[in-house]
């Protein structure tokens, strides 16, 4: 198992500041050790249509520099335009499959080999069903792009921000019908604290299908500060076979946050743990 941090903290999403470049961002996450930087497709960071091919190559020098590589990406599925691929807007559902698909292309071109996939939202007015189909359609298309980059696209049960895939069984059930090879599950402690579910039961329950782990504790707070027992987290983990990133995914939900603490103070908790040391 590695360690990777989300920049989420170190961007302008979903809150504005603070925000810092991409390129001081990962030179801070390699400082504190960390072997993977999760990027989110946002601004100032890494939003694709802001990037071209000289950017891309400066953005992968920066991470080779600093000894720290691309352990995956996402693109913010809120905003402006909106990039919900459940909308009842056509125009909506064929921009967030196209901004998945520019999210896929810029991953693999910084050397990336995983892509979040957030199933949505329903929106008033849409039947489960529909919003359902839709979301699938969507995957089905995103996952075929990204197998050709060599991109392993995960589902994420959201259950804390949206309303379509909430539940361990719902992104399963997403991952089987989009009959992609390269479509696996992912969870975050975050949403399982939401739902009251105990986050080792993910672990057993996604197994083999596990390809991406989001750790947070309650509000968004670093591991260590919260309820969830993260040495039952990780002899878990150590049990399936897991050998992917465990990524933070903290502190950004609020304006008043120092982000070297949250990621330096996660790192320092989770790491003993990981080596087997604590």
């Amino acid at each position: 198992m590695r360690l990777a941090f989300n920049t989420w903290v170190y961007s302008s999403f979903p809150v504005w500041v603070p925000s810092y470049p991409l390129d001081e961002t990962i030179r801070r996450l390699a400082r504190i050790g960390y072997d993977g930087i999760e990027i989110g497709a946002a601004a100032p960071h890494a939003y694709p249509d802001y990037l071209d091919d000289a950017a891309r190559t400066e953005i992968k020098r920066h991470l080779d520099d600093n000894g720290i590589v691309v352990s995956s990406m996402l693109p913010a599925p809120g905003g402006g335009p909106g990039f919900n691929v459940a909308s009842p807007l056509e125009a909506e559902r064929l921009n967030a499959i196209d901004q998945y698909k520019k999210v896929a292309k810029l991953c693999a071109d910084l050397g990336g080999k995983t892509l979040l996939y957030v199933a949505g939202w329903q929106v008033f007015g849409t039947r489960t069903e529909q919003a359902w189909e839709w979301s699938r359609e969507a995957l089905i298309d995103v996952a075929a792009y990204a197998a050709d980059l060599d991109v392993t696209v995960v589902v994420e049960p959201t259950s804390a921000d949206s309303n379509l895939v909430e539940t361990c069984d719902g992104a399963l059930r997403l991952m089987r019908e989009s009959g992609g090879s390269n479509v696996k599950v992912m969870f975050d402690t975050y949403h399982c604290l939401y739902r009251n579910e105990v986050p080792t039961d993910y672990v057993y329950r996604m197994a083999k299908d596990l390809g991406h782990v989001h750790l947070a504790d309650l509000n968004r707070a670093a591991p260590g500060d919260g309820k969830v027992d993260y040495k039952a987290l990780i002899a878990a983990l150590r049990d399936v076979g897991f050998d992917g990133y465990v990524t933070m995914e903290i502190g950004f939900d609020t304006r008043a946050v120092e982000p070297d603490n949250v990621a330096r103070r996660a790192y320092e908790y989770i790491k003993p743990l990981v080596a087997g040391t604590a």
